[in-house]
């Protein structure tokens, strides 16, 4: 009786020690519906079934969690591909681990009752964008399918007031609108708006959102157990999207119970990934590839060094 008692409090520790491993993820921006499937993990305890302790911290700079997490100050970032390619191309040791929203966001607005129908309506006209690099690389290809360059549209840096811009007519078009946000955004403002979508217009597909590593840490089965975990998160919320919003705006998210984020939480909801940590490796080179061709990296080193399925 003493053997087994004793082997009852060794299991009872050692389950205990496993539930106390701590892992912080760090998110790209304020906390909003892309993020679902990690507070649905986290509210359903899914996290802590796998061993886990998480916290989701949102990022005063959304410039830095992944940088943070290379210089080992967190274990997690959400970041997005062409970011991660990026900053891969740079020398920060990163890796993908898994996937969060499995498609492009990014699109190419207009005002829905405006002059523009097509891309080819643009010539002449002024294109807003926030970020440039990236974003001016999609507009290019954008306007290549239907004849133009970016000579002959005039760029202007509206500093991320994308929907604004168009409602005052300060540009005629913006690129870099997220189709689940500032489209639902420009129809509560009764200002409805048209979409062309980046993947349709010779830009390869690409996860908006993934989750990154430090490299050296690849290994460590907390990973491994974060992505299972946020599998079981995922399944939840596509079997239970209601229960799941319940979940989402609980607590101190109250005050992201909107019509905005409700409408976001709908549109998102067919684009997270269903199996996060499945790696379509032809799909990611050929996207860094696009990149590279596009100048927007100038290396692109061994896939294995940047993103991987973890055993």
């Amino acid at each position: 009786m003493k053997k087994i008692t004793l082997l009852l409090v060794t299991l009872l520790f050692c389950a205990t020690s496993a539930q106390a491993q701590k892992l912080t993820v760090l998110l790209d921006w304020f906390v909003n519906p892309d993020h679902a499937p990690l507070f649905v993990a986290l509210e359903k305890g899914f996290f802590k079934n796998h061993g886990l302790d998480v916290k989701l911290i949102a990022p005063s700079n959304p410039n830095d969690p992944p940088k943070l997490v290379a210089a080992g100050q967190a274990d997690i970032a959400v970041s997005y591909q062409h970011q991660h390619q990026m900053q891969v191309s740079e020398g920060l040791p990163l890796i993908r681990i898994a996937t969060l929203v499995a498609t492009p966001l990014n699109s190419l607005v207009v005002l829905e009752d405006g002059p523009i129908k097509s891309i080819a309506d643009l010539k002449g006209k002024t294109i807003g964008y926030s970020v440039g690099g990236f974003e001016t690389a999609l507009l290019k290809v954008m306007l290549e399918k239907e004849g133009l360059t970016l000579d002959d549209v005039k760029l202007v840096n509206v500093n991320f007031s994308l929907s604004p811009s168009l409602f005052t007519g300060q540009t005629d078009a913006v690129i870099g609108a997220f189709r689940n946000f500032e489209l639902n955004q420009m129809a509560i403002e009764g200002r409805p708006g048209r979409a062309f979508f980046v993947e349709e217009y010779g830009v390869p597909a690409y996860d908006e959102l993934i989750l990154v590593a430090a490299s050296k840490n690849v290994a460590d089965p907390k990973l491994r157990a974060f992505v299972d975990a946020l599998e079981e998160g995922v399944q939840y919320l596509i079997n239970h999207p209601d229960e799941s919003w319940k979940l989402f705006v609980s607590g101190d998210r109250a005050s992201l119970d909107d019509e905005l984020n409700r409408r976001a939480w709908k549109d998102t909801l067919p684009r997270f990934a269903l199996r996060p940590g499945a790696l379509d490796k032809k799909r990611y080179t050929r996207f860094a590839d696009f990149l590279l061709k596009e100048k927007i990296v100038t290396t692109v080193p061994e896939l294995e060094k940047w993103a991987v399925e973890l055993l």
